[in-house]
């Protein structure tokens, strides 16, 4: 207990001082507690309601003209939690900036899409954003889904993944709109069907990561790599934990002279 408070307190001097020095209000949403995906399959969800209610708090409490940075390190999680920090981070009035020293996939590269920077390390990873579909069985890529029942007839498809199916057309037509709205007045049209095309078409297994150079291809200057030395030794403070009980978000409030 003593240890985890320490933590705790080193880490906010830390995100403290990296906001005075940037000028923002520093939030992270960091998940260190991490299992393997199978094939590009996610088995379990990492950014959750809980992390969804914290983060937009967090933004609510920012200042109206304070630029906010978002120390992202997830492989992702629940789309509806996701969307909604994406959208909150979106409709903040100052600069945006998402700080991702390793990876942010899935629901992380919705956030990061939602920001005016996107800060990387070199080899750190933006990931597809294409629905997955599924139950206590197993999750799907919503574009399989689809592609199976093209290729079968109606009557050798069993009822259940004819539901699914279903709900993979919808999934794929509300990803498609949602990740338009987030680029709305950030690019062109035809900029916005290509980075959709790249990273809502299923084209790609789940975890293909897009690296930096990658990345800044696809999305353009706004994605740069000078991540800030702070952000290194912050992560060196959050440690695998085996409880749920883990602190993936944190901010500490920027204070106007």
């Amino acid at each position: 207990m003593l240890q985890r408070y320490y933590l705790q307190i080193v880490r906010k001097n830390v995100l403290a001082k990296l906001g005075k020095s940037r000028g923002t209000q520093v939030i992270t949403l960091i998940h260190r507690q991490e299992t393997i995906s199978f094939l590009g399959i996610p088995l379990a969800r990492y950014i959750d309601i809980d992390d969804s209610e914290r983060v937009l708090r967090a933004i609510r409490s920012a200042q109206k003209n304070v630029p906010i940075d978002i120390i992202l390190h997830t492989p992702g999680g629940l789309a509806l939690a996701a969307t909604q920090i994406a959208m909150a981070l979106k409709s903040h009035p100052a600069k945006k900036t998402v700080i991702v020293p390793h990876y942010a996939m899935s629901g992380g590269t919705l956030i990061a899409l939602a920001s005016d920077k996107i800060i990387m390390d070199p080899h750190a990873a933006l990931g597809p954003v294409d629905p997955q579909l599924g139950d206590a069985q197993g999750s799907y890529p919503a574009t399989s889904l689809l592609e199976v029942v093209s290729k079968k007839k109606i009557d050798e498809i069993d009822d259940k993944t004819l539901i699914y199916a279903e709900e993979a057309k919808k999934a794929m037509s509300q990803m498609r709109r949602l990740i338009g709205d987030i680029l709305d007045g950030k690019c062109d049209k035809e900029k916005q069907d290509a980075i959709i095309e790249e990273f809502v078409s299923g084209k790609y297994t789940h975890d293909r990561p897009f690296m930096a150079e990658q990345a800044r291809s696809l999305l353009g200057d706004c994605v740069e790599t000078d991540v800030p030395e702070e952000v290194y030794s912050l992560m060196d403070l959050y440690r695998m934990e085996a409880g749920r009980s883990r602190p993936g978000v944190e901010y500490v409030p920027l204070m106007k002279r």
